[in-house]
């Protein structure tokens, strides 16, 4: 029931199903904690705030504080008892792969390479199929709390790449398109007129052209390097992944394009030599981690503390079909846990807050969108969290930044804040129909399992 409140001679409206669909002033109001990832407007390296507002304005943050002052009117959401964060930025997935959840659970990486992705490169594989599989990902997502998703989309041919997109634009989300490329001249072709077109008049969208680093590909992966120069934008790879990769000459194959250069995305980045880890750092490579994905597939363990003490920005990816669920909590539990597992050691990095920071901040300074995303600095755009602590999984409160890391759920997310819009609200996605959804990803799902049975 909403009820009147009069701040500063201001009348506002408060009530937790009030806040707008999109844009408009919005006050989060007495949030018993605010944690900003900046530490000018707060205690700590997560600059935290206790019993503080963060007001919205429009598409950006417009302050953050204790007892803010409005002088205009705001539609208010009353965020008492819950905790006010940044959305988690996903370095990393492949939104189509929902539509493989569950193949090969048996099997490594290149066993489930071979059983779930590889056959579907020439097969009849629609639009529709990557628009049902992505559309599906995309609400998962943001009813987990992603604001930001980095799709690298195998693009296994134009009309895919085309429904891939569609999905994306509908969900509201802020995303990275990574267009897998090669050298074929209609694909570079179709990859600029998809930036010009789709990308540039996206204001929540922005490019990056992925590809495969090794000898045997290196054409391919010379012509992706030489698109991305061109567009101004990052190349992004799988690198050192499975045991394998070492042996496939995938360095090299960076070293000969001259890919070793800032803003170069690395996937995974786990068999990783010292020599090989000092020469990213000096280039400035990003690296996204995706360690409930590096479980699954029995990749391994990445060296994430040595990336740290070279100064690495390092983020958290999901990693779509390979982790089996979209869970941003889950995926910074697994972030510290196989670090713990493997040093028999609890006080070392990561810890709870380390792990909170990358994925949020970390993962935006990976992907060059800090000045824009990954804190709640003013000025930023409006990608947010309302997360509830008050549930049996998570209360009674004790430290909540490792409550957040150690007993948060999805289903604790109750607001989430995208460019000023609410897509979930009061727990609720804003999207109609999932019911749809649900039943067009299995079509789909369908028509991908065929493909993949012939």
């Amino acid at each position: 029931m909403l009820t009147c409140a009069l701040l500063l001679g201001v009348t506002l409206l408060v009530g937790r199903d009030v806040a707008p669909a999109g844009g408009g002033r919005v006050l989060l109001k007495d949030a018993a904690l605010v944690l900003t990832m900046d530490p000018a407007l707060g205690s700590g390296p997560l600059g935290a705030l206790e019993n503080a507002d963060v007001l919205l304005d429009g598409q950006r943050i417009a302050a953050v504080g204790v007892d803010l002052a409005v002088d205009r009117p705001a539609r208010v959401v009353d965020a008492r008892g819950r905790i006010v964060m940044p959305g988690f930025v996903d370095v990393h997935t492949h939104t189509w792969q929902s539509l493989i959840r569950g193949c090969a659970t048996d099997s490594d990486l290149n066993g489930w390479l071979a059983g779930c992705v590889l056959p579907l490169y020439g097969s009849p594989i629609t639009g529709a199929d990557a628009y049902a599989g992505a559309r599906l990902s995309t609400l998962d997502s943001i009813s987990a709390g992603v604001t930001t998703v980095t799709d690298w989309s195998h693009a296994f041919n134009a009309d895919f790449a085309t429904g891939n997109l569609r999905a994306l634009d509908e969900s509201g989300l802020r995303y990275v398109y990574v267009y897998g490329a090669n050298a074929d001249p209609a694909t570079l072709d179709e990859i600029r007129r998809v930036k010009r077109e789709v990308i540039d008049k996206d204001p929540l969208a922005s490019l990056q052209i992925g590809s495969h680093p090794t000898t045997e590909n290196y054409p391919n992966l010379a012509a992706s390097e030489q698109l991305a120069r061109e567009l101004g934008v990052p190349l992004n790879v799988h690198l050192h992944e499975s045991k394998a990769d070492p042996a496939t000459g995938q360095m090299d194959a960076l070293r000969r394009a001259g890919a070793l250069r800032p803003g170069l995305i690395a996937n995974h980045a786990i068999h990783l030599t010292d020599a090989e880890l000092d020469e990213l750092a000096a280039a400035d490579v990003r690296v996204a981690h995706n360690p409930l994905s590096n479980m699954r597939l029995a990749s391994g363990v990445i060296r994430l503390p040595e990336m740290h003490g070279r100064g690495m920005y390092v983020g958290l990816g999901l990693d779509g079909g390979t982790n089996d669920t979209t869970d941003p909590f889950a995926n910074m539990r697994a972030a510290v846990g196989l670090q713990r597992a493997t040093a028999t050691d609890a006080t070392g990095y990561p810890q709870p807050a380390d792990v909170l920071r990358m994925a949020t901040l970390g993962g935006a300074e990976a992907l060059g969108l800090a000045d824009e995303t990954g804190s709640l600095t003013p000025g930023k755009k409006a990608d947010l969290l309302v997360v509830n602590p008050q549930r049996l999984n998570f209360a009674p409160r004790v430290d909540w930044v490792s409550q957040l890391v150690f007993n948060g759920q999805p289903a604790n997310v109750e607001w989430v804040f995208v460019d000023g819009a609410a897509l979930k609200r009061d727990g609720r996605l804003t999207a109609p129909d999932t019911d749809r959804v649900i039943a067009d990803a299995q079509v789909a799902a369908d028509h991908v399992r065929e493909l993949l049975d012939r």
